[in-house]
């Protein structure tokens, strides 16, 4: 006969979970790993950095981050550069739940799913595709561009009587 697990079984008991914002970035760790287990850090290389090392001395060897715009990018980079093991989680798995109303709640929220196993990873492509993706789509803004501008200059000679 198979056991049942506990509820408060932990998978994950050395996670973290990040509320990802455009200023500023709340971090909640396990409540035993540190007497203030719930920092917002700022969004500058600096900041990510002191980041990461807070996290490494909390003992956390896995994050979750809410992907949220492009604002999740240096944050998993700079994690992942650490050495931890970083869960991109998709935001609309966290938009339904109740009760969240705040990044200190959100982020604490987010730190107890991904302990109890609860979160998906999201799937990330490597850094070779993510590099090619990027000039791909830098490619695409370019060309929409010189397309307008063609227009526009069209528009100009069409307005001289040129054409």
């Amino acid at each position: 006969m198979a056991m049942r697990k506990r509820e408060d079984d932990e998978v994950f008991p050395n996670a973290a979970g990040i509320d990802i914002g455009a200023s500023s970035h709340w971090v909640a760790v396990p409540r035993k790993a540190d007497d203030e287990p719930v920092r917002e850090f700022g969004t500058m290389t600096d900041d990510l950095n002191a980041m990461a090392d807070w996290l490494l001395a909390c003992g956390v060897d896995t994050v979750a981050l809410e992907s949220t715009g492009v604002y999740w990018i240096p944050v998993y980079e700079v994690l992942e550069q650490r050495g931890l093991t970083v869960w991109l989680v998709d935001a609309r798995q966290m938009k339904y739940v109740p009760g969240r109303k705040s990044d200190v709640q959100d982020c604490q929220w987010l730190q107890k799913l991904m302990s109890l196993g609860l979160l998906r990873a999201a799937w990330r492509p490597g850094d070779e595709v993510c590099v090619v993706r990027a000039v791909v789509r830098q490619r695409e803004v370019l060309l929409a561009a010189q397309a307008e501008w063609v227009q526009r200059m069209h528009k100009a000679l069409v307005q001289m009587n040129l054409l």
